[in-house]
């Protein structure tokens, strides 16, 4: 049975106070919930959240990470740092990433197998953007992103991570994709790993992401392959994240 998931990406927010408010308020009612939770938090807060959320059922993940162990990378920040921080997640191949900063499937892939290296999960991005949905092609661009780790890694390496489906025209957007429309979706990554080994297929854990709110979790969190959702906005909102966390139960 995979136990639900709700992870938070903060995105390009925070501060010291607000990190503290949201945190202090998520440690005070997350015993109630049910699934495993998570947050994702930009790299200068990684210390602060850290010392937060010890000792709490909270897992700590990053947004990002180098594809390289070390070197003259100015200004990037690799897994063994993050593993230093007690990050137990970082997501990989957002779309955000992908879109604006130009990163390739090859790239994406790399990062994985960087997070996996030193035992942090990677979380997966995939997604298609509205041209590419309305132009038929959701199946191919997802199948694509993925296909890319498991020509890398092969299957065995999604036994120890999480894929995340966000269609970008409804991350931000207010756009949701309908219960149907992501279980779809959902069902096709099960499927495409269960061609390469069935018993991984069905341990794999895929979240949802792209404007999930306490008013959709329930409906969306029940179809049969939606294992949880990975949460933008309403993870900055301590009362919505909890209510999110509570529908994945």
């Amino acid at each position: 049975m995979r136990k639900k998931f709700v992870a938070g990406n903060w995105k390009m927010h925070g501060s010291f106070q607000q990190n503290t408010a949201l945190l202090e308020n998520l440690k005070a009612h997350v015993s109630d919930v049910a699934c495993e939770v998570a947050v994702c938090v930009p790299y200068p807060y990684l210390a602060q959240a850290q010392s937060m959320v010890e000792g709490s059922v909270i897992g700590l993940g990053a947004q990002n990470l180098s594809e390289h162990v070390s070197g003259a990378f100015t200004g990037e920040v690799s897994a063994s740092m993050l593993k230093e921080f007690g990050c137990r997640y970082v997501l990989v191949g957002h779309s955000e990433r992908r879109a604006q900063y130009g990163e390739s499937d090859a790239v994406v892939a790399a990062k994985f197998a960087a997070a996996q290296a030193v035992g942090i999960v990677p979380v997966l991005c995939v997604g298609e953007s509205l041209a590419e949905r309305q132009s038929g092609l959701t199946a191919q661009v997802v199948s694509r992103q993925l296909s890319a780790v498991l020509d890398l890694l092969g299957v065995a390496a999604l036994e120890s991570s999480v894929v995340a489906y966000e269609p970008v025209w409804a991350i931000g957007t207010g756009m949701t994709a309908t219960p149907g429309q992501a279980q779809e979706v959902h069902f096709a990554i099960r499927s495409q790993v269960a061609v390469q080994n069935a018993v991984i297929a069905g341990g794999l854990r895929i979240l949802y992401g792209g404007s999930v709110k306490p008013q959709n979790a329930k409906e969306l969190f029940a179809q049969a392959d939606i294992d949880g959702g990975l949460i933008g906005g309403a993870a900055l909102v301590a009362d919505d994240f909890l209510a999110i966390c509570r529908a994945a139960a």
